[in-house]
């Protein structure tokens, strides 16, 4: 390949974040190069339309996606798994993450204290090929669905900071966050949150992982690999804001737990979020 592509899509919840990201990415990118890795990468100036197709360029160098397509919409047999990040946030063990069950202090104030009162609600989620709002969400409500329905509406957003500015306007009432963007969003714009209440969390899964085109070389992913342990620590400060502790090498089969939520909803009689 003359030319690669690299982009990291997942987690620019601010236009901060944003650029702290693009910076470690810079970094882990010229630390490949020293190693022997290509050269020429080309960053995009402006994200991609569509993810889906990104994800599956042959000329994909670096970039990370959600653990749903991943294991349930054929990336997995498509891409090289490269690293899973390890994050400093509430909710988060080694690679794993869970997503943070909210309501919005209006629901909150008329009883939904846990995700059982809050049947009959109005749900937010940011789509649904996302594992930490949609699936890990249908898992938790399953056992208390009834008929294959527990909610009132369910109403996608696009994404959770979509979804938080619903539940802080009164225009949705729970939903499930990622709880890195919780984290993020409770960083940069702690404001968001004063309408939104925390009724509990998800069951635990693999995060977010890095993949690249099955076109990068065997050989060339254990470069890749330790040049984002490079970009972690050429930066302290930038890793703290970004609440990166480093990444784990996960196998392909870890992420079976993302299809095992879908089959414990299903399991239920609870196969769409409804």
């Amino acid at each position: 390949m003359s030319q690669w592509i690299a982009e990291l899509p997942m987690y620019n919840v601010t236009p901060r974040h944003a650029v702290l990201w693009r910076a470690l990415l810079r970094d882990a990118l010229d630390a490949f190069a020293n190693a022997g890795g290509p050269a020429d990468v080309v960053l995009p100036d402006e994200p991609f339309d569509d993810l889906h197709a990104l994800w599956r360029r042959d000329d994909l160098l670096l970039s990370q996606t959600c653990g749903y397509p991943y294991r349930m919409l054929g990336l997995r047999d498509t891409v090289r798994l490269i690293a899973t990040p390890v994050f400093d946030a509430d909710g988060c063990q080694g690679a794993r993450y869970r997503s943070v069950l909210v309501v919005s202090a209006r629901a909150h104030a008329g009883g939904a204290t846990t995700l059982a009162a809050c049947r009959g609600l109005r749900a937010a989620f940011n789509g649904g090929d996302s594992h930490s709002g949609m699936n890990a969400f249908r898992h938790a409500v399953a056992p208390h669905a009834h008929d294959g329905r527990f909610f009132g509406s369910v109403t996608p957003f696009g994404s959770h900071l979509n979804v938080l500015r619903a539940l802080a306007s009164g225009e949705a009432d729970c939903a499930a966050i990622d709880c890195v963007t919780f984290a993020y969003v409770r960083d940069a714009l702690p404001e968001l949150l004063k309408e939104i209440r925390i009724i509990g969390t998800t069951a635990s899964a693999p995060g977010l992982p890095f993949i690249a085109s099955r076109a990068l070389e065997e050989r060339q992913v254990a470069a890749l690999q330790d040049a984002l342990d490079r970009a972690v620590a050429a930066d302290a400060e930038r890793s703290r804001m970004l609440r990166l502790k480093g990444f784990e090498r996960l196998s392909p089969d870890d992420y079976d737990t993302i299809a095992w939520f879908a089959r414990e909803a299903a399991a239920h009689g609870y196969p769409e979020l409804a």
